[in-house]
């Protein structure tokens, strides 16, 4: 197998080894799918459809980079250090500014549409 299609599998092997063994990785995706089944009941637009999985993917991203952060740190030490924590807290807020950015363009997304179904039944 050429080494370009052999990356692909490693890269596939990530992310099932991220679905399997991260709770917050598998909350992140199901809000994911949640959000498009959203977006396709409301019709979101193609640029709104554009913002959305960017969203998507850069919160199930930045929780597999969380991933890698927290695997390092407990390869290179198995005791507490102030910089392994310091290296697994960014890592976790950086998804955490992402999730909480997401959920801003979630609600700037539905929102309104959900306010409007509801109060022009």
């Amino acid at each position: 197998m050429p080494p370009f299609i052999r990356s692909f599998g490693y890269a596939f092997e990530g992310i099932y080894y991220a679905l399997r063994t991260q709770r917050n990785m598998r909350v992140h995706l199901g809000i994911g799918v949640v959000a498009a089944v959203l977006g396709i009941w409301l019709g979101i637009s193609g640029v709104e459809w554009a913002v959305l999985l960017v969203m998507m993917a850069l919160v199930l991203a930045l929780e597999m980079v969380n991933t890698v952060v927290e695997a390092l740190v407990d390869l290179v030490t198995d005791r507490f250090h102030p910089l392994a924590k310091v290296a697994k807290d960014v890592a976790a807020g950086a998804v955490l500014v992402a999730a909480i950015l997401a959920v801003g363009v979630g609600l700037f997304l539905f929102l309104p549409r959900l306010l409007h179904l509801l109060f022009n039944l």
